[in-house]
């Protein structure tokens, strides 16, 4: 009866990793990939709880779930993930259409709960969090495609006040250096030129006695593997070690994304950072001297509860002494279940999109900034993808994480070819592919 499936994915990379292993486990079972949803005979919805706004395209996305439910009863609806861990009761009583939900750690589950739903039409739900599931004995399906995103930990220890993550995720616990390496390993052996390592607090993986940088250094001596990121880090814990394999091994990134979320120490203070304005300062520039051509970028929130004018010019200020080369901005937005719900959220709404608008404006001109100062280098770049705006040329991303669209040539997607950059338009590059022969000109 039941023969093919579509997963729907939104939020982070680790929800793209988690709908590609739930997807390994549908695969295995016999079961079909459906290019086209209304076609499918089991839907799943993998959700992010991180923002409102997130939540809200889940919502909506559901409203079309009903409508196809009501043309085929008999097939399946599942809500998984965050979103299903945050807010199952409310899923459970006001959309009945839906047959499943799960919390990120209930995922071996769902084959028997398919088999289950053949032999009574009743509802299942679990969203119990483990201390011990990090899925190690589970092979992803991926689409063919350049990077491969492989989770190394899940969960996060951290408590931010104004983060669900603990809440959702669970405790942090890692995966075994073997079945990462396992897995790292088996996505070169099918192509996939780039890894990117991942984890609600990346860096702080520990296994036994292996830390990050361990891990790090395993990863990178596997055979032609070309690339290696990782994300995403916590700024207490970027060690020295992390940035001295960094600079030891050409295959890993020079990119580091380094969360700042304020530049106010009060306010970090109050989301529970738990580092200063000035380590975070430090840190950066111990980044920015380590590593040659490195690329930072960050994320900042503005209108957190309590943050004054002088708040967010502490921001402003830390952003012109650093000068990221890009940045996720947002506006605070109240998550229940958070310590920082209980807090007076007493910053205008217009005030606050003031704000966003100002950061914005002025990461801008610090990405051109950046971005000017490499016009003329010649960059590693792998090729991703056709470029949205033209057939005739490619975009891909140097070792420092920017865009830069060049003509095709004779190059391919998945090649690493050197590429001259000519212009920038902002946050992104366009240049031209050098030979061999050129290179040794220029050299």
């Amino acid at each position: 009866m039941y023969e093919s499936f579509f997963i729907e994915t939104y939020g982070c990379q680790m929800n793209v990793a988690d709908s590609e292993l739930i997807s390994g486990m549908l695969i295995k079972e016999g079961l079909k990939p459906s290019d086209d949803i209304e076609n499918a005979d089991i839907i799943f919805v993998n959700t992010c709880a991180i923002r409102e706004h997130a939540e809200d395209k889940v919502h909506s996305r559901l409203g079309f779930y009903n409508k196809l439910k009501k043309d085929k009863p008999e097939i399946i609806i599942g809500v998984l993930g965050c979103m299903a861990q945050n807010l199952k009761e409310s899923i459970l009583q006001n959309k009945t259409y839906v047959d499943i939900v799960l919390g990120p750690d209930s995922y071996r589950k769902i084959i028997d709960l398919i088999k289950e739903r053949k032999k009574e039409k009743s509802r299942f739900i679990d969203t119990k969090l483990s201390r011990y599931e990090v899925y190690s004995d589970i092979l992803p399906s991926r689409n063919e495609g350049i990077n491969a995103w492989i989770p190394i930990m899940r969960g996060c220890n951290k408590f931010c006040t104004f983060c669900i993550v603990p809440f959702t995720r669970g405790r942090e616990r890692s995966r075994s250096l073997d079945s990462i390496l396992n897995e790292a390993i088996d996505a070169v052996d099918n192509g996939y030129k780039e890894i990117t390592l991942l984890g609600q607090n990346v860096n702080s993986y520990k296994f036994e006695n292996i830390g990050f940088h361990d891990l790090l250094e395993s990863i990178a001596q596997i055979k032609d593997l070309k690339r290696i990121r990782y994300t995403s880090p916590h700024p207490q814990d970027m060690t020295e070690e992390v940035i001295s394999v960094m600079n030891d091994y050409e295959n890993i990134c020079n990119y580091v994304h380094l969360p700042l979320q304020s530049g106010s120490n009060s306010i970090l203070k109050k989301m529970n950072r738990t580092y200063s304005r000035e380590k975070f300062i430090d840190l950066y520039f111990l980044i920015k001297d380590k590593l040659k051509n490195v690329g930072v970028s960050t994320d900042i929130i503005v209108g957190f509860p309590g943050e004054t004018d002088q708040d967010f010019q502490d921001t402003i200020s830390l952003m012109e002494e650093v000068k990221f080369d890009s940045a996720f901005t947002f506006k605070y937005s109240s998550r229940p279940g958070t310590k920082a719900a209980n807090y007076v959220d007493n910053v205008d709404e217009s005030e606050k999109q003031l704000r966003l608008q100002k950061v914005i404006d002025l990461q801008k001109v610090h990405s051109l900034y950046n971005n000017k100062k490499i016009i003329g280098n010649i960059e590693s770049v792998l090729i991703e993808k056709e470029s949205k705006r033209s057939e005739l040329k490619y975009t891909g991303r140097t070792e420092s994480n920017k865009w830069v669209a060049f003509d095709k040539k004779y190059a391919h997607v998945g090649d690493i070819v050197n590429v001259k950059i000519n212009q920038t338009s902002g946050i992104s590059l366009r240049g031209d592919i050098v030979t061999s022969q050129e290179m040794e000109i220029a050299l």
